[in-house]
């Protein structure tokens, strides 16, 4: 599939945004933690074959980066992934595989906004699978336990159920990732969202509202959106992205250049850098 074409201008003012210049490489875990605020939310190893803010790209300070086919041996990577396990093990930003099995980073200041669209609250509990309300029954009661432990104790044994059930309460806003372990073999300890991010996770936030604060996130750090781009970095239905877009034209923020194209209303392409 051909991507549309993305003016030079557009593509420069992103390089600022999302780090995509040598400049401002992420290179630290401090770094990393207020690029994912700057940005709102960020890809953790997607490279430039798919458009969004990464952290990977980041961390190479290129717009052009793509990951190489060995990926255990390219220290951008392996410096990514470690900051991934800093990021994570330090629970000032969000981190899980969320909407539609999307590896995410969510700064705080966006979780009430991911959380009114995605998430499950305790009414709506008996809607996830019975493997994933097993393991969210033993949360409650263990606060945080790692993989193995985990599945003993709710009795997910078989490890794709398992794994599916764990994804299932991710993108659900309910369960994450609290810490990585490498030794004596490789594991995650996970744990209750509410418990890292109790005041974000309690703030009731409309859908509409939602929807327009993720558009309005997207295109600030973007400049300029094309068709279907929203949906494709956050997991959004294209009516949901289109919704949230012409809400930010209807509040002065953005303009339609075309159907499904939205600029920054106050953008002047020729003063980006």
């Amino acid at each position: 599939m051909i991507r549309p074409q993305i003016p030079s201008e557009v593509e420069e003012y992103r390089d600022v945004r999302w780090h995509r210049d040598e400049q401002n490489r992420v290179e630290t875990t401090i770094q990393a933690e207020r690029f994912i605020e700057r940005v709102g939310f960020a890809s953790c190893l997607l490279d430039s074959r798919r458009t969004g803010p990464s952290l990977y790209i980041a961390v190479c300070g290129r717009r052009d980066a793509v990951l190489p086919r060995n990926v255990q041996k390219d220290p951008e990577t392996s410096q990514t992934w470690f900051l991934k396990d800093d990021v994570l093990r330090r629970g000032k930003v969000l981190y899980g595989k969320l909407s539609r099995g999307k590896t995410m980073f969510v700064a705080p200041r966006m979780i009430p906004y991911w959380n009114a669209l995605w998430g499950v609250n305790r009414r709506r509990e008996k809607s996830l699978s019975s493997p994933a309300r097993a393991i969210l029954r033993v949360l409650r009661k263990e606060w945080e336990m790692g993989t193995a432990d985990l599945r003993s104790e709710s009795a997910v044994h078989d490890r794709k159920t398992f794994t599916l059930a764990i994804d299932e309460l991710q993108a659900a806003m309910l369960v994450v990732p609290t810490e990585v372990i490498y030794e004596p073999r490789f594991t995650y300890l996970w744990g209750l969202a509410k418990e890292r991010f109790p005041e974000q996770l309690t703030q009731t936030v409309d859908r509409a509202t939602a929807l327009r604060e993720v558009a309005r996130c997207f295109l600030d750090g973007a400049g300029l959106t094309l068709p279907g781009e929203l949906a494709r970095v956050t997991g959004l239905s294209r009516p949901d992205a289109g919704l949230g877009n012409r809400a930010l034209v209807k509040e002065g923020h953005a303009v339609m250049l075309s159907q499904g194209t939205y600029q920054l209303a106050n953008l002047d392409f020729r003063n980006i850098v």
